[in-house]
């Protein structure tokens, strides 16, 4: 028998096993033992077996199909993120479809609205910048669909969430410009209604409040679209030119390389000698011009917690859920001078 054509049946036949052993052991459940479980996948690796998705969704009254939303596909971030999520998916025979909101509340609950009339068995989401009203998030999880959330959280939904230890990487981002000798410190954020967004913030003013400098609102600029829109870097460039500022912490991953754009363009901001601290999950970090020091988040770790949660979820459908929030941490990586 050619090893591409190898069933499930085939496999239970051939090791004397029973199908729903076999089929149990592939999906790791805890009803088998660990012997029969190696015992099965060694063979099912050897004979390079692979589940029939839409056979098993049948039977089983699912799709194996998960929906992902984010912001942005091409922000380095969320991309590194959907690799981590795919990790898991793909290992337990689950297909992922991705969508992306640019930031839009409207186009967030269109792509929630389609995975959920499709049949999706569960969502991966980020929030939009705009979103505001998640009455609709509510209602789609109190009638059984597994929803985790990631990076950019409700704060009131009952779920499962996986997030940056944001508090601690904007604190130490400001202890380190203080270090280097910044007395004044810029903020340039994304929108106020992310949580990311609220948990930076409130460590950016405990880093300043630990070294006994002042929080200035004036040095504080918002970003609604997190840097999708040069424009408003641009815009809060401009506005911060006009003040005497010695340091900057950069609040996201596309509002550090939308800085650093407008920084070539400012002229009077690209003579000036500022550090910068700034997240960003680039691996081209050491060529940037001029040089930061970066936060990197755990970003694929991030996406296989996420998915890792929300398969678990899926899978225990029925039982009740201890929800878990998982923090993650995060580097920071010192530019060579």
């Amino acid at each position: 028998m050619s090893q591409d054509h190898y069933t499930l049946k085939d496999i239970a036949k051939i090791l004397k096993l029973s199908p729903s052993t076999v089929s149990r052991a592939l999906r790791d459940s805890h009803e088998i033992s660990d012997e029969t479980k190696r015992l099965v996948l060694d063979f099912a690796t050897k004979v390079n077996y692979r589940a029939n998705p839409l056979a098993r969704g049948l039977k089983e009254r699912k799709s194996y199909s998960i929906g992902i939303v984010v912001s942005e596909i091409a922000n380095n971030f969320f991309s590194q993120v959907i690799d981590g999520i795919e990790s898991v998916a793909y290992d337990k025979n689950y297909q992922v479809v991705i969508s992306q909101t640019n930031e839009s509340a409207e186009r967030e609950r269109f792509h929630v609205e389609h995975f959920y009339s499709r049949s999706m068995d569960g969502l991966l989401m980020a929030m939009s910048s705009e979103s505001s009203d998640t009455a609709y998030l509510e209602g789609m999880i109190k009638k059984g669909m597994p929803i985790v959330f990631f990076d950019r959280v409700p704060a009131t939904l009952q779920s499962h969430r996986v997030i940056t230890d944001n508090k601690r990487a904007a604190y130490e981002g400001v202890q380190f410009l203080v270090k280097k000798g910044c007395k004044r410190i810029a903020l340039l954020s994304s929108s106020k209604k992310l949580s990311n967004s609220k948990e930076r913030l409130e460590g950016f003013k405990l880093g300043l409040i630990s070294q006994h400098l002042e929080f200035d609102e004036k040095l504080v600029q918002y970003c609604e679209y997190g840097g999708l829109k040069q424009s408003e870097i641009d815009q809060a460039i401009n506005h911060l030119a006009e003040l005497d500022y010695d340091g900057i912490f950069l609040s996201g991953d596309k509002l550090t390389t939308g800085y650093l754009q407008a920084l070539r363009r400012n002229v009077r901001l690209a003579k000036k000698p500022i550090e910068i601290v700034g997240f960003t999950n680039s691996n081209l970090v050491d060529i940037f011009s001029p040089g930061i020091t970066a936060i990197r988040q755990s970003a694929f770790e991030m996406g296989k917690r996420a998915a890792e949660l929300l398969i678990e979820q899926i899978e225990q459908r029925g039982k009740e859920t201890n929800f878990k929030t998982v923090v993650l941490p995060v580097e920071l990586i010192e530019r060579e001078m």
